[in-house]
């Protein structure tokens, strides 16, 4: 197993530097590795076996396979329900008339495909603000964010913050401003993937979770599995070709699919993942919203990140900022030791108060 995952290392890496919240992580960290991690899984072969298996005996197996793998296997919704053994084999799988609706299962085949381009997409927000961010927190950070820090490059690097901050007061606005629109693309990616995975799954996805659910606490001769609805593990399929006459010929065979074991085990749990994730990235946007429109909540977040400094220094020292400005004083305090932080806020208070 840890050979197949051997290229999702990578990701599981923490970043030493801090330059956004939890819920941005879980965006562009814990849901892309789900989402890889998932996608590889779906195409190992060796923990599910083929992904198709055909049960016929007037074709080649191996043509069988590679013909409905391709074009698709079906199952018939009106025998979904039912026990299985006297009234159907499997449900879906049972004798239809002319008149009876299919429904074509081909999606299963791009599932390790789509969950890698949801993955991508769930980076582009993070690639965003790397790229409009340019390291500035990293650069104004480096040597205070490890547990011992030496005296003498301590004082050299306060300086440069304090320097940095004096020349750029007020203009960090654009930087607060890129990183709010990074998190709203965040919300909108949530929101679109719900509505395409329902698309994909043909309109099956709103409301999958809820139907595993439900389905625990039915009877068994009256409930529908919808996982066996969704990602059938036993469906059929029609082979058309020329007997030697000339006529045209169909062969009906069945088909076991042990890839749907894995897929649909996958999606319960990303019906349940987004959902969270959705209702946890809009609390976060409300409250970005609240605190950009509060100067006193901004003010109690910093003093919070402090030990010993008194509290009219931060008031006094906010007084002369900007939303933008306090922004990038609370990544440094996310970043700096406790104490350094400390130190550079008084350090910025009496400077601004020198100057007035």
């Amino acid at each position: 197993m840890l050979e197949i995952y051997k290229s999702v290392k990578e990701l599981l890496k923490l970043d030493r530097v801090c330059i956004d919240n939890t819920i941005f992580r879980l965006h562009y960290k814990a849901t892309v590795i789900i989402l890889i991690t998932c996608s590889l899984f779906a195409t190992s072969n060796q923990y599910i076996g083929n992904p198709i298996d055909c049960i016929t005996e007037n074709v080649p197996s191996h043509a069988m396979n590679s013909y409905c793998w391709i074009y698709g296997t079906y199952t018939v919704p009106e025998r979904l329900n039912g026990v299985i053994g006297r009234d159907i084999i499997q449900p879906g799988v049972g004798s239809r008339d002319g008149a009876s609706e299919i429904k074509f299962h081909k999606y299963y085949q791009w599932v390790c495909f789509v969950l890698f381009f949801q993955a991508i997409l769930f980076y582009m927000p993070r690639f965003l603000w790397k790229s409009w961010e340019e390291n500035r927190i990293k650069m104004l950070v480096h040597n205070l964010n490890s547990l011992v820090v030496p005296e003498d490059n301590k004082e050299e690097r306060k300086k440069i913050i304090i320097n940095y901050f004096k020349l750029n007061m007020g203009h960090h606005n654009g930087y607060m401003a890129k990183f709010f629109f990074c998190e709203v693309l965040n919300f909108i990616n949530i929101i679109s993937q719900l509505y395409f995975m329902d698309y994909f799954l043909d309109g099956e996805f709103s409301t999958y979770g809820f139907e595993v659910l439900k389905f625990t606490s039915l009877e068994p001769e009256i409930r529908v599995d919808p996982m066996a609805r969704v990602f059938p593990k036993v469906a059929k399929c029609t082979f058309s070709s020329y007997g030697p006459s000339g006529s045209l010929q169909n062969f009906d065979s069945l088909y076991i699919l042990p890839l749907n074991i894995i897929n649909e085990k996958i999606y319960v749990f990303l019906w349940y993942w987004f959902i969270i994730l959705t209702i946890l990235t809009t609390i976060s946007l409300v409250l970005e919203a609240f605190i950009l429109s509060c100067s006193l909540v901004r003010k109690m977040m910093l003093k919070s990140r402090l030990r010993c400094t008194r509290l009219h220094n931060v008031v006094k020292l906010l007084a002369e900022c900007k939303v933008g400005d306090w922004f990038i004083l609370y990544l440094l305090s996310l970043n700096i030791d406790a104490v350094v932080f400390e130190e550079i806020i008084a350090d910025m208070s009496a400077s601004i108060e020198s100057a007035v």
